[in-house]
């Protein structure tokens, strides 16, 4: 019974706090222009603009009692009229051989959504979520086996990195790569992932380079077009997993809307716009993908993209019906893609021993029901 009570009141909480901020604007989730229009919009001077972009980024303020060159009314008209979203960290844990750490975040409505930051060589990379799940049902990923929950917001994808950022600074280093690989299909959320890369690669705010940011996708190809046009040179990273269309739609069942031909074209088309290499990304499933003749066929696919193919032996999921292949059976396919002139390396993943590797980001327990 206390334990009920004790949720009852969780729950009573989250929906008088988003009743509270229904009329509020999220700050974080604001361009320089859109935010200099509200503090306009509040019968403020625009130079208010300046103080707050250094109380949320510089100096990572989130809350605007402690913005002390603000007089008490200002601050209390901010109050009234904005939030500053700040997640919450439940839950830390890090590999034994200390280059991953994995984060579990709480959202303001209680969903929960996990990051990974990984250390490699100079590298620093964290890797983000999109949404809270993910609704496309990949056979061999964790997170699909949520279903989508929600889609996340720009400043809830945004404020991921502004931690990743605090955490590594509290070290003495800085975060150099983000890539939208974490929980959920990122052009299933377009227009806020767009604004979350467009945010983050402000000097304003996170200002990470444009061409330190790769999405991946799973295949979305109205998505992929989309992403053509707004020209942006982020790095993609397709998940092909599969060299025919019946492999494919066996694992992933997006391609059965979208088969491998399609989506090959559209990858092609992305990479004229932007002019730079397209990485593939193949997860190795034992005696479904992984023969010679899956490699000899993925050569056949891709030999005439500029591209690098990134294999992934199968990171185990609870529930999961398939196997890691042998490492003679990866050798052996990364070795004929290399005697093809293919820029293939094998990846094992990082943080795969507490379940942050590809593919296993999952949240089943929620604050909230």
């Amino acid at each position: 019974m206390v334990w009920v009570a004790r949720r009852w009141l969780s729950k009573m909480a989250f929906e008088y706090e988003a009743k509270m901020n229904k009329d509020r604007v999220e700050l974080k989730g604001l361009f320089p222009n859109e935010l200099g229009d509200a503090v306009a919009g509040l019968g403020l001077a625009r130079y208010r603009t300046r103080q707050l972009v250094d109380w949320l980024y510089n100096k990572g303020v989130t809350k605007f009692d402690d913005m002390t060159n603000l007089s008490k009314d200002v601050r209390q008209q901010l109050t009234d009229n904005f939030t500053i979203l700040d997640l919450n960290v439940v839950g830390e844990v890090k590999t034994e051989s200390e280059d991953t750490v994995k984060f579990l975040f709480s959202l303001p409505d209680g969903r929960r959504i996990e990051s990974v930051l990984m250390w490699e060589g100079k590298r620093r990379t964290l890797c983000v979520s999109s949404q809270v799940g993910c609704p496309l049902d990949c056979h061999f990923c964790a997170t699909g086996k949520m279903g989508l929950i929600r889609n996340l917001s720009a400043a809830e994808i945004v404020d991921q990195v502004l931690y990743g950022q605090r955490f590594l600074r509290q070290r003495g280093e800085e975060l150099t790569n983000v890539v939208m690989m974490g929980m959920g299909e990122p052009l299933l959320n377009f227009d806020q992932v767009l604004r979350a890369i467009r945010l983050m690669n402000l000097d304003f705010g996170a200002a990470i380079g444009i061409r330190r940011i790769t999405l991946s996708t799973a295949g979305h190809v109205p998505g992929i077009k989309r992403l053509s046009e707004e020209k942006l040179k982020i790095g993609l990273a397709v998940s092909l997993n599969a060299t025919t269309d019946a492999q494919r739609t066996m694992i992933m069942p997006i391609n059965k809307k979208w088969p491998i031909a399609e989506l090959l074209a559209a990858v092609k088309d992305y990479q004229t716009y932007i002019g730079r290499w397209i990485t593939f990304e193949y997860v190795l499933l034992h005696g479904l993908n992984d023969s010679a003749d899956d490699a000899h066929r993925l050569i056949d696919l891709v030999g005439d993209i500029s591209c690098k193919i990134n294999v992934i032996p199968w990171n185990p999921i609870d529930g999961g019906d398939y196997q890691r292949p042998s490492q003679k059976a990866i050798d052996l396919f990364v070795e004929i893609l290399a005697q093809a002139q293919l820029t293939a390396t094998v990846r094992y993943s990082k943080g795969d021993d507490i379940g942050a590797g590809c593919g296993q980001l999952y949240q089943a327990l929620e604050t909230v029901a």
